[in-house]
């Protein structure tokens, strides 16, 4: 028997809240979304290698996002907030393992909607897409020490601490250590 890959697809998903819609990006969503990720503290926090130089929204939000899904690794999607139709966040998925069920979150959202709990509402419900529709077990976020912010998401969205990965990631400022918080299946029963 010769040995073969079976690629899936990344499910296509589009969750609600009471205040958020959370859906695949459209070309449609490139202007916010590269504000989003033009902002200063978003930038300081980037797991992009400065030397990629800004990303680019149309690209962000159409070829890249097509092509993550269809390799099975992820997608992008946008926060829209319900009140007024505006896109003030992003969500993607990535680092699928497939055999294991398991896929890693990250997340941006505006300035000027921070600490209003959109970005731990957009997480878990996503999350709870993932493990309790589309059968993930597992679903990580990676956080670099020193974003307090981001932890903050991760614990409102009821995501557990597991440990640090020693040297396991980057920022622009350059390589970091990386806190694993994740969701399991069994958290959810």
């Amino acid at each position: 028997m010769t040995g073969y890959v079976t690629v899936r697809r990344f499910p296509t998903l589009t969750v609600q809240t009471p205040r958020l819609d959370v859906r695949p990006l459209t070309a449609a969503d490139a202007e916010p979304v590269a504000q989003i990720f033009a902002d200063k503290q978003t930038q300081r926090w980037l797991p992009f290698p400065q030397e990629f130089g800004p990303i680019e929204g149309k690209a962000w939000c159409t070829e890249m996002a097509a092509e993550r899904r269809d390799s099975g690794n992820g997608d992008h999607y946008g926060i829209i907030r319900r009140e007024d139709n505006r896109l003030v966040g992003c969500l993607w998925t990535r680092r699928t393992d497939w055999g294991a069920r398991a896929t890693e979150i990250s997340y941006a959202v505006a300035s000027d909607v921070r600490g209003f709990g959109l970005a731990p509402e957009a997480v878990d419900a996503i999350t709870l897409a993932l493990v309790l529709e589309h059968g993930f077990q597992r679903v990580e976020v990676r956080v670099a020490p020193g974003n307090l912010a981001s932890r903050r998401v991760t614990e409102k969205a009821g995501f557990t601490y597991e440990g640090l990965l020693r040297n396991a990631g980057f920022v622009h400022g350059g390589r970091v250590d990386l806190e694993v918080w994740s969701m399991v299946a069994a958290d959810l029963r």
